[in-house]
Formats: C-alpha cells, sequence, structure tokens
C-alpha cells in the first residue's frame, strides 16, 4: 500500500478562518505522512501564516506544497487584507467573507485545467460546497472534512429536519433534540444565529451543505470513535461513510516535538516565560482561561472575568485575544494596577499563546474556554477539564458534550449566544466575577464530583492517545480512507 500511496496526490481546499486551517494543516502532515502527496488551498496572507508547515515538511520528508489564490477582497467589498476571519474589523464583514471564500471556485478550476494530472482526491471544507462542482466537472473523487463533533453533526441534523426549534416560542424554553442516544436539552437562545432566528439565508446555506455532503464518498472528522462513539454511529446513518481521524492535534504534536528535536528549535522568549511560570506552580493548580480567535468580549465583561479570576485565589494564564486588546481594556488594568497585584499569581498573555504546550503542562488544572471543538480535543487530549463559557455557532452544543455527555467539565452559566453585532445588548448580557470564582472553585474541588471529573478525563486522555498510536481506531480510519482513494484510482 505505500508504494500506492507515494502515486497519490490529495487537494484540500480549506475555508480561510484559523479555526478550520489549524486542522487541515494539521492533517495534511498526516497524510504526508502516510505516503500521500498534499497540496493546501491557501491565500497570500494565510500561507505566511503557516509557512512552518512547510519547513516541517521539508524537515521530514513530507511532500506538502500550497497552491496561492488571491483572495478577492475588495471584489466582495472587503478592505484589503481581509483574508482571515479573525481579519475582518467587525462581525458584519462576515457575509461578505463568504462571498468571497465563492469566488475563489473559478481560479482554482482555472488552475485545475492546466495540469497534466488532476489530484486523486478533493478534501473539501463544509463550508465550501461549490467544491461538489470543481470535483465533478474534473471527475475527481471528494470527501468533505467536518472541524466540529459528530454530536454536533448529528444534534444539528435532527433539530434541522425536524424544525422542533420553530414551534417554541420563547426563547428561554428549553426543547428536546429528537432521536439522539442521550436526552439533549436546549433554548432558542443557545441555537447558532441562523439557525435560532430561522433565516432563509441560513436554510439554504444548510441545503447546499447537505447537498455537498450527499454527493462526496465520505466524511472526514477530526474526532475520535472512542470519545462519542454513539454519535459518530448515529450521524454515519443519516449522512455518509464516515472516518474519524483525530485528535489531528495529537499527530502533530508528535510531528512537532520531532521537528524541533531535528531542527533544535528553541521556544520564543514568551512562551518560555510562560512555560517558566507554569513549572514554578504545583501539579493541577493553574487555570488556563483563552476563548480563541474570533470571540469578541466587552471589556465591561473582561473586568469582571479578571476579578473573579483574582477572586478565585487560584495562579492563572490569561491570554487577551487581539480582538479583545482595547483602550478601555489597558486603561483599566492600569488602573487597577492588575498586573503588580497579581504578580506571581498571575499571567496574561495579548494575542497568540502556545496553547497546546500550556495544556500540556503538569501545572495546568483546569481550561476556561469558549467550547471551540479545536480547543475542546486540545483540552481532552491533553487530560484537563473545562469550564465552559459558549458564546457562539456551535459552541452551546459542545457545552452539552463536555458536560452532560462525557462529564468533565463546569457550566460558567452563560445561556444565549452573544450576537458580536447588538453591541448594546453583548454589555448587558455579563458572566460576573462571582460566576467565574464559583466556577473555577467547583472545577479546582478536590473531592467528591471534582476528583471524580479529572479520573474521567485522565481516562479519556488515555482514549485518545491510543487511538493515534499504530492499531488505533484514528490511525486505522485514515488508512481506511486513504485505501479507498487508492481503490477508487485503480
Amino acid at each position: 500500500m505505500a508504494s500506492q500511496n507515494h502515486k497519490l496526490h490529495f487537494l484540500l481546499v480549506p475555508f480561510m478562518s484559523q479555526s478550520h486551517l489549524i486542522p487541515f494543516t494539521q492533517m495534511a502532515k498526516l497524510l504526508a505522512a502516510n505516503g500521500v502527496t498534499v497540496t493546501i488551498v491557501l491565500t497570500p496572507l494565510n500561507a505566511a501564516r503557516f509557512n512552518t508547515v512547510i519547513d516541517q515538511a521539508k524537515a521530514s520528508n513530507f511532500k506538502i506544497q500550497f497552491h496561492l489564490l488571491p483572495f478577492p477582497c475588495l471584489k466582495a467589498g472587503l478592505p484589503e487584507g481581509c483574508e482571515n476571519m479573525d481579519a475582518l474589523p467587525s462581525p458584519e464583514y462576515q457575509p461578505m467573507f463568504f462571498a468571497a471564500s465563492n469566488m475563489l471556485k473559478e481560479p482554482l478550476e482555472k488552475w485545475l485545467s492546466e495540469l497534466e494530472t488532476v489530484p486523486s482526491c478533493i478534501v473539501s471544507d463544509i463550508c465550501l460546497p461549490w467544491t461538489s462542482i470543481v470535483a465533478s466537472k474534473f471527475k475527481i473523487p471528494r470527501v468533505v472534512f467536518h472541524g466540529i463533533s459528530c454530536f454536533t453533526l448529528l444534534c444539528s441534523h435532527n433539530i434541522n429536519r425536524s424544525k422542533v426549534h420553530e414551534n417554541v416560542t420563547s426563547m428561554s424554553k428549553p426543547f428536546v433534540v429528537p432521536d439522539m442516544p442521550d436526552t439533549i436539552e436546549f433554548t432558542k437562545s443557545q441555537l447558532p444565529e441562523g439557525m435560532m432566528h430561522d433565516s432563509e439565508a441560513w436554510k439554504h446555506a444548510i441545503e447546499q451543505f447537505e447537498a455537498a455532503e450527499l454527493s462526496a464518498q465520505g466524511i472526514l472528522v477530526n474526532t475520535f470513535e472512542e470519545l462519542e462513539k454513539m454519535y459518530v454511529r448515529g450521524y454515519e446513518k443519516v449522512s455518509r461513510k464516515v472516518w474519524c481521524i483525530g485528535p489531528l492535534s495529537l499527530y502533530d504534536k508528535l510531528i512537532l516535538d520531532k521537528f524541533e528535536r531535528d531542527n533544535n528549535n528553541k521556544a520564543s522568549m514568551d512562551e518560555s516565560e510562560c512555560l517558566n511560570f507554569l513549572s514554578s506552580n504545583k501539579p493541577c493548580s493553574v487555570i488556563y482561561v483563552c476563548f480563541g480567535s474570533l470571540s469578541r468580549l466587552q471589556s465591561s465583561q473582561l473586568k469582571e472575568l479578571a476579578l473573579g479570576l483574582e477572586e478565585s485565589n487560584y495562579p492563572f494564564i490569561w491570554v487577551i485575544g487581539k480582538n479583545d486588546c482595547s483602550m478601555e481594556l489597558e486603561k483599566w488594568l492600569a488602573e487597577e494596577n492588575f498586573v503588580e497585584r497579581n504578580k506571581g499569581r498571575g499571567v496574561i498573555i495579548r494575542g497568540w499563546a502556545p496553547q497546546v504546550q500550556i495544556l500540556s503542562h503538569p501545572a495546568t488544572g483546569g481550561f476556561l474556554s469558549h467550547c471551540g471543538w479545536n480547543s475542546t480535543l486540545e483540552a481532552v487530549s491533553a487530560g484537563v477539564p473545562m469550564i465552559t463559557w459558549p458564546m457562539f455557532a456551535e459552541q452551546f452544543f459542545n457545552e452539552k458534550l463536555i458536560v452532560q455527555v462525557l462529564k468533565i467539565g463546569v457550566r460558567i452559566g452563560d445561556e444565549a449566544v452573544v450576537d458580536n453585532m447588538e453591541t448594546d445588548k453583548a454589555e448587558n448580557v455579563l458572566v460576573k466575577k462571582e460566576d467565574v470564582k464559583k466556577a473555577i472553585e467547583q472545577l479546582m474541588n478536590q473531592g467528591g464530583e471534582g476528583e471524580e471529573r479529572r479520573n474521567r478525563t485522565r481516562e479519556i486522555k488515555e482514549m485518545a492517545h491510543k487511538c493515534v498510536q499504530d492499531g488505533g481506531s484514528s490511525t486505522s480510519n485514515c488508512k481506511l480512507f486513504i485505501q479507498q482513494i487508492v481503490d477508487l484510482s485503480s
């Protein structure tokens, strides 16, 4: 099979958002490690962000290359340079960003028409249903990649199909999701924005996604079977063949560790300081706080968070994302002398943080998270229990999986998606400092439920690590997926 794999060329077409690009580049390394030549479609500014992927590929003798397509910012009404969702100046530009993403179809077709031999397979982001037309035109097998859980996929499918939420008049009244292995309830206010408002644009998008998925040869999902077996099987029954190949972050860590050993790469200064801080604390004592690349919290909310962290009396690392860095917050931190007041007990990182390294450190005892799926898998893989603070998209679905199904998390208590386009409303929806303090104390509790939660988290961590080893479920699924493309190509 190895010799057959070397003849394969997979084209990966991701959506240009960090939460999508990260697992796509991780998947590229996994496929290349199995002998496949991989081309990732990127735009110039996104390629610059991921140039270390090429360095790692060269050092590991992986065949990974980028194919760059200009992102039509101005044509779609976006400011120049907005090639990634996290570069948008405000959420109002999101529809234009999706429009620009759809405009990549023609230049991709032009490039494919100029190739002597087309790729063996297209792996496309679910957010780019037009890739089904491209694959059909060039007679290329195509699979869809989902960077979310099968639990979320099944929840979304069953809600959309049953329309159970459309009969609920109150935004705060719970309804039961039909045909689920567990009793799962949501309120309408916790659903993704488009589903919540029953918009025609949302319904049209869902129809396009479903049609593009049903026309694919199968579905790759960044999860592992042992984590959510009943939901994997449940989704496979209503969709296509599912190959669970995650956690991709664990494969990536194995490759990255080898790259750093072989090349004597040193951690950056910020990373070194952060890891030194962790090393100065007791095992499982530090709370790590990070809300991903797209979350936007009001300054008033961030102040409550800061005070709650301080009053908990636990050491903490708090990542303030670039969308949350504001003059108002910086002024408040300075006036309160917050950094000095918490010197030795708290570290603030602005912008990017080495999340996988932080979560993997023995001193990290809890993760206060927005429940993005990449972050959730990284916490699961590191054996770190979570405080859940979902904000938008499918994050309330992930919270249900973390807290209710897996029982490895504690809710902070927010009850509704925050619409970032309604800033006045967002100002009024506050998680108080008392809520932050209470959730931290509950998570870090050394007895009873706290100990049971940590034990479950450790057990799931062991499952995650086993599934990416030789003979593990995810490693085997990846090989089965590649073999299917070999069979289709022969």
